[in-house]
């Protein structure tokens, strides 16, 4: 079994300025991006796994998809067999296996669907009802103090970031509620709740058990009583700030969706408030890039970004596993964010892409040691 130690508590940093000393060693960023991230994630904790770098992880981050992929590996954190050289034996039989086969499946519009047909139904609290097939009624309770797991949404209400952990959850302008038993389905649903259509997630408390809120405008009820989430990645796309406020490692798989180019954008109001809220996202996703990655640069922080778009002859690894074509990237990347059924052939290449695309990272820029992979699916290759 894998180490065990008290979480570092959640606390908000200035995001520029003097930091202050960094308290955990390493930690994991999963983003979103549907079933294409939850897929793309699990090639990377396949990839991290025989590096025996799974151990090593103080802290996992995740938004939507990421934190299906999270999820998993959380609620069989327990269970899962490490050697003594710290390789998780039977990561596939838990974590890929029963991801792949909740891809196989279609979540989003028979959610949708419940929700708007069903009395007392609503769209997220039927989503998290499909999430208990993968964690049942396991709660925040019982995840293990180390990796703290932590698990973000964005509170439409304050409009910042929502953190869901064992040690607590909670906003730090509205206060926060130490030692949470919410169930890991509704967690997960919180953080994958894209808006407009699996939002918004809703979160009751009595009033006073949300205490600490650092901002009077919003520490008071209704703030602090009735909680209204959506999809983590509204606030924070990468899954960064949870790790980059407390590690000095940082890793970073980024499966967020390419916005492409429009010669025509639409002057439907409906359609054109959807292309400038992908233009927003784009940017805050270039935007924490290009912070972490700078921070790389200047030394600030270790670690490594790898993405579903990148290309593996831009990390100057003299042998890659693998070297995917343009056309191939783009078809991966191209895959819908949806939560919606995946073929099985298009399942292994995800696995396979971020399984490469990590490899190629994590050798030439974390661990330069390190031995080459080996395609968890070959037969599959990219497409």
């Amino acid at each position: 079994m894998a180490p065990s130690r008290v979480p570092t508590p959640i606390v908000r940093r200035p995001p520029s300025g003097d930091e202050p000393p960094l308290a955990l060693e390493s930690g994991l960023c999963l983003s979103g991006g549907g079933f294409r991230a939850m897929l793309f994630h699990a090639g990377t904790l396949v990839r991290l796994n025989e590096a025996r770098y799974l151990p090593r992880l103080d802290r996992v981050s995740s938004v939507s998809g990421g934190s299906i992929t999270a999820g998993v590996l959380a609620h069989s954190w327990s269970e899962l067999d490490f050697s003594a050289e710290g390789l998780a034996l039977n990561l596939f039989e838990l974590v890929v296996e029963p991801l792949r086969r909740f891809a196989a499946t279609t979540a989003d519009v028979p959610a949708v669907i419940a929700g708007l047909l069903l009395p007392g139904v609503t769209i997220n609290g039927r989503l998290a009802s499909r999430y208990r097939r993968l964690f049942a009624r396991t709660t925040l309770a019982e995840l293990p103090d180390r990796p703290d797991f932590v698990f973000d949404a964005t509170n439409l209400q304050s409009g910042d970031l929502w953190r869901f952990s064992k040690a607590t959850e909670g906003d730090w302008r509205v206060g926060s509620l130490a030692a949470p038993d919410t169930e890991l389905a509704s967690v997960v649903a919180a953080s994958s709740a894209f808006p407009p259509v699996l939002s918004p997630s809703r979160l009751e408390f009595p009033a006073g058990a949300l205490t600490g809120g650092g901002d009077e405008e919003v520490d008071s009820p209704p703030y602090t009583t009735r909680v209204v989430l959506a999809d983590g990645g509204v606030y924070d796309n990468l899954g960064l700030e949870a790790v980059w406020t407390t590690c000095r490692e940082v890793l970073i798989s980024d499966a967020g969706g390419a916005m492409g180019a429009q010669r025509r954008p639409s002057s439907l109001w409906p359609l054109q408030l959807l292309r400038v809220l992908h233009v927003i996202d784009n940017q805050v996703r270039a935007l924490r890039k290009q912070q972490a990655v700078q921070s790389y640069i200047e030394g600030r922080r270790t670690g490594a970004y790898w993405g579903i778009r990148s290309d593996v002859e831009d990390f100057g690894l003299a042998d890659p596993i693998a070297s995917p074509t343009v056309a191939q990237v783009r078809a991966l990347a191209g895959v819908p964010t949806r939560l919606a059924a995946l073929a099985g052939p298009t399942q292994e290449r995800l696995v396979n892409w971020g399984y490469t695309i990590c490899d190629t990272a994590l050798r030439a820029h974390v661990a330069p040691g390190t031995p080459a992979g080996r395609l968890p699916y070959p037969e599959a290759g990219f497409g």
